[in-house]
């Protein structure tokens, strides 16, 4: 099937598709491998599939669908050509070892925050199993085939999801609260989607301003949506105790010494985050794991 729009864009420096894009969430709406990467979007002018393929010094860009132009304008965005590292100068050894070794780990940027939303917000207290099941399944269930010649699931609009029910998002594993976090947002779509123009102080003013979306959420999202090099998902489960044991060695730690540790890293703080992220460092667990919850009653 030939695309509807053919193009490239010259790479300014390194690029690792598979860490760049992995924040958006594989799924049924994203493939990558370390050359190629095919996306299923929701653009302000209707669906469209990007594919993307690294080539020598260059990005070949496809696309099909109604928003096929839309998409592929912004597809050097959404590779991290607009993320700006220049002035990261890491002084701890462990973060300037994981910067030389991936000099490809680029921030996204897909101008897509409503898109964005819905997997954070479905990660909100549950564990990273639920949250991945959750959202396959509210993928699959709600969203529409993707244009283009490989089988792809657009991520559901926010019209679908601002008259879907809140018991409906049940059969995901998503009780009342968090499904109606959901469609709150979803009926105010335009509102968030506002953010991509604004500052980046104004835009995490902007998202927290939504009822159920807090701190954790907005970064979750700015990171991914708008390529915040400074989110900090501050009220996650695990991440204090990364960071503390990866830049002191403790254990477990806390949100609020999390953050005098990133301090020296502030501008970068995402990006400190993403390449600890990657490397799999992560601190001793100790105790039963999470449980998985029933919500059937919520």
């Amino acid at each position: 099937m030939e695309p509807h729009v053919r193009t490239s864009f010259e790479v300014s420096r390194p690029l690792d598709l598979f860490s760049t894009l992995a924040p958006i969430g594989l799924g049924h709406s994203l493939r990558i491998d370390r050359t190629d990467a095919w996306r299923a979007t929701c653009t302000p002018e209707g669906p469209a599939t990007v594919h993307l393929r690294i080539g020598t010094g260059t990005i070949t860009v496809e696309a099909w669908g109604p928003g096929a132009e839309w998409a592929s304008q912004r597809a050097a965005s959404l590779c991290g050509e607009e993320d700006d590292a220049g002035d990261f100068r890491p002084q701890h050894r462990l973060i300037a070892d994981l910067h030389r070794r991936n000099p490809g780990l680029r921030l996204p940027r897909t101008h897509a925050v409503f898109e964005a939303l819905v997997p954070a917000v479905l990660g909100q207290k549950v564990t990273t199993i639920e949250a991945k099941a959750g959202y396959r399944a509210l993928v699959e269930a709600l969203g529409e085939p993707a244009p283009g010649p490989v089988r792809l699931k657009i991520p559901p609009s926010s019209q679908v999801l601002a008259r879907t029910p809140y018991w409906a998002f049940h059969r995901f594993g998503v009780e009342r609260r968090r499904a109606e976090v959901i469609i709150r947002a979803a009926r105010s779509a335009s509102r968030l989607e506002e953010t991509i123009t604004m500052d980046m102080p104004s835009a995490h003013r902007r998202l927290e301003a939504f009822p159920g979306v807090g701190p954790w959420t907005a970064a979750k999202v700015a990171l991914v949506a708008l390529g915040d090099s400074d989110a900090v998902p501050v009220g996650d489960y695990h991440l204090p105790h990364a960071i503390g044991y990866a830049l002191e060695g403790t254990p477990r730690s806390t949100d609020e010494r999390m953050l005098e540790l990133l301090e020296p890293y502030r501008g970068q703080r995402g990006r400190v985050i993403r390449l600890l992220t990657i490397s799999g460092i992560g601190a001793p667990r100790f105790g039963p794991k999470k449980p998985l919850r029933d919500i059937m009653d919520n």
